[in-house]
């Protein structure tokens, strides 16, 4: 029998804490309808505190690099996941909607803290990286398995409170394990000046590549879209297909059901035959899916979608990788974490403009025009395939 080896309690604990990191968040979604009419906001009110939950999780990216490159990786991580536990239970008490939305900020900031610095650690780890960033990913998928129909049972009995405030009782204990079983990692940049990794003429330098820039701008859509869905798929199936709030959380969790058992077969799809290859795929995928969801009824129809839907929505296994191939291994703990600030802050907007495209047009104009950003990701992937851009 082969024997478990260090690399291996790395990859566990690391998908565990992204895992709690993302149950704070992902808990807040099934119970949005419970949440509005607490408060008496409307979609698009509520759409902006969620961006801020989700500007706040990737503005927090490149400054975690620069820490990890700083003090190491396994002090970050930790952070990032003891600090979901108390943001969770402050947002849960939260009184006023104003509160609610800062509680919402402070819970996107400290959970930004660990996917970058994580992923820089795995890096460290594994040769086969799109592999390890695959199961990694899939910590994200896994706690959609468990808050949604865990939040919107909890919400429907007791209240949005209790709902949300697992996210606490999710993260202490993987805190502990990762506190208990990972060891400390060398510094890669101990001695420099933090303020150096600041200076924007290096940072532009590093954003304007084109083997850097051309990804960018296809995460930024490929974002949008994932936030959208992370903060209204529930909420969308209640109003434009007419289901249960439990109901809803449980298709939510089946959705994150599927990206967690596609996210690994996507990473070694990519390593096998390429990054581009398999990011076009998962944006057909996810485009066919959506439309789906928007235009056909029934349970079939539902389920496909779903499957499609959560298989193409697992396109970071395939398209991140492309920037640490292209980024050299001292530039991959902040450069990484920068390009993560950079698409995900933009790509964060996707809550907040679906959410009023919703209370504007409805939500199958809202989801249609999601479904036109994968379409345009796929096309500009052709074009620079079929004219040998190199980008």
């Amino acid at each position: 029998m082969r024997r478990w080896r260090y690399s291996e309690t790395v990859l566990t604990l690391c998908t565990l804490a992204f895992f709690a990191t993302m149950v704070g968040r992902l808990a807040i979604s099934p119970v949005v309808p419970l949440i509005t009419d607490e408060f008496g906001v409307s979609n698009s009110v509520i759409g902006i505190g969620l961006t801020g939950m989700w500007m706040a999780y990737f503005a927090s990216q490149f400054p975690s690099g620069v820490l990890a490159d700083r003090f190491g990786e396994r002090p970050i991580i930790l952070i990032a996941v003891g600090g979901t536990a108390i943001s969770s239970a402050f947002l849960a008490l939260a009184p006023l909607f104003a509160l609610f939305v800062i509680g919402t900020i402070v819970l996107g900031g400290v959970a930004g803290l660990h996917y970058s610095v994580a992923t820089t650690l795995l890096t460290r780890t594994y040769d086969e990286i799109g592999a390890a960033i695959g199961v990694h990913n899939s910590g994200g998928p896994a706690a959609g398995l468990i808050a949604p129909p865990i939040a919107a049972w909890i919400g429907v009995q007791y209240g949005w409170r209790p709902a949300v405030a697992i996210g606490t009782a999710m993260a202490i204990p993987v805190f502990v394990l990762f506190a208990w079983r990972i060891r400390p990692t060398e510094p890669r940049r101990p001695e420099q000046p933090m303020t150096e990794r600041f200076e924007l003429g290096p940072l532009l330098e590093l954003l304007v590549r084109p083997q850097i820039a051309f990804p960018i701008c296809l995460a930024i859509a490929g974002a949008f879209v994932w936030q959208a869905t992370a903060s209204f798929l529930p909420t969308f199936l209640i109003e434009h297909r007419d289901q249960s709030t439990e109901l809803a959380g449980t298709v939510f969790a089946g959705y994150f059901v599927v990206q967690a058992i596609t996210q690994v077969g996507v990473g070694a799809v990519s390593d096998r035959y390429g990054r581009d290859f398999a990011t076009a795929g998962c944006m057909v995928l996810a485009a066919i899916g959506f439309g789906l969801l928007i235009a056909v009824p029934g349970t079939f129809a539902l389920a496909a979608a779903v499957v499609l839907v959560g298989t193409g929505l697992g396109w970071g296994a395939a398209l991140l990788p492309r920037f640490m191939d292209a980024l050299s291994e001292a530039e991959r703990g902040a450069g990484f974490g920068l390009v993560r600030s950079v698409y995900g802050f933009i790509g964060a907007l996707g809550s907040v403009m679906t959410g009023l495209l919703a209370d504007l047009f409805g939500w199958g104009v809202s989801f249609a025009v999601l479904t036109a950003l994968l379409v345009l990701v796929f096309a500009a992937l052709v074009v620079n395939w079929a004219l040998s851009l190199g980008y």
